[in-house]
């Protein structure tokens, strides 16, 4: 079986058993047909067992589709970045996606060797870029984007910044470096942003947090399928833009030299104390053969705890690593 197929089979499997679990209790049903039947005729009952088979196969068709349709409908929870650009210059591939819960900066990334293009964007609801119409308005280096004012910063010939506001709700920033004639590029991909959602599908989902802590953000990168990793991130409230706990999936070692032995997820693993200015770290070798790794200013049980908790997807979403657009 590919990796493919397994993936369809896995899909349809939760789909089914998500049906299943919303379906009413067969006795239930045959108790209502039995009701039904009492007062209709042979014909309406035939119709009525027609109808019920008919919306269950409708179901089960319309489950999967949306289930397998990754980046328009990725699972409850994941992160969707809702712009997609439809121009880069040629040899620029993705390789790196994070979003999160509400109003989370969306980033989406393009590499071709040192050059980089930068699709990111910003909620207005974000006391940060509230005043972002009021800035673009300031800056004398103005250009349209559909229609809209943009304003250009960092320009220096190899670099450069567009800003401008997708809708009310939206800031959008195109960012080039690396690239000659970087202001025009920047410019060209700006002009080709669609509102196209791409879902960011990683391999862990967070378990119980820390009091205290929430998820901040979840990301997605690598070069290709082949080096992929995803990271979660979680932070407080009051702190949103500090990790206080990150958690990282990937297939190379963390660098266990010197850990002390600590079990996590019922095996064992190992434990790396805070020093000279590093986080704390614990770490354990998956099923799989990659590893996670729980790191941040915690204690010791409190990793392993956040370490235990993590649930791993199956089938997560690495196909658009190292293509052009997705």
């Amino acid at each position: 079986m590919t990796r493919t197929e397994h993936e369809t089979e896995t899909l349809i499997r939760e789909s089914l058993d998500r049906l299943a679990a919303r379906a009413p209790d067969g006795r239930a049903v045959r108790d209502a047909l039995a009701r039904a039947g009492r007062n209709r005729r042979p014909s309406a009952r035939l119709a009525l067992v027609a109808a019920a088979v008919v919306a269950l196969v409708a179901g089960v068709v319309a489950g999967t589709q949306v289930l397998t349709r990754t980046d328009l409908a990725p699972a409850a929870g994941r992160p969707v970045l809702g712009y997609s650009p439809e121009w880069l210059p040629d040899g620029f591939t993705e390789q790196y996606r994070e979003g999160g819960p509400g109003i989370a900066p969306q980033v989406r990334r393009w590499f071709a060797g040192p050059a980089e293009i930068t699709l990111s964007a910003y909620s207005t609801a974000d006391p940060e870029w509230s005043q972002a119409a009021l800035r673009i308005a300031s800056i004398k280096d103005q250009v349209l984007v559909r229609g809209r004012v943009a304003m250009v910063t960092g320009n220096t010939g190899t670099a450069a910044l567009l800003t401008w506001l997708a809708d009310e709700r939206h800031v959008l920033t195109a960012q080039v470096t690396g690239v000659p004639d970087a202001r025009a590029v920047a410019r060209r991909v700006a002009e080709s942003v669609t509102a196209e959602p791409v879902g960011v599908r990683g391999e862990l989902r967070f378990g119980p947090l820390p009091a205290g802590l929430a998820e901040r953000s979840a990301a997605v990168r690598g070069t290709g399928p082949g080096d992929a990793s995803t990271e979660l991130t979680a932070a407080s409230p009051d702190h949103p833009s500090v990790a206080a706990v990150r958690a990282t999936a990937s297939a190379g070692s963390p660098g266990i030299g010197g850990a002390a032995p600590v079990t996590v997820r019922g095996g064992q693993g190992f434990y790396l104390a805070p020093k000279d200015g590093d986080e704390a770290m614990v770490a354990v070798r998956l099923p799989s053969g990659r590893w996670l790794t729980v790191s941040g200013r915690q204690p010791e049980a409190v990793l392993a705890a956040v370490a235990d908790g993590i649930q791993l997807d199956p089938a997560p979403d690495y196909r658009w690593l190292g293509r052009a657009t997705s």
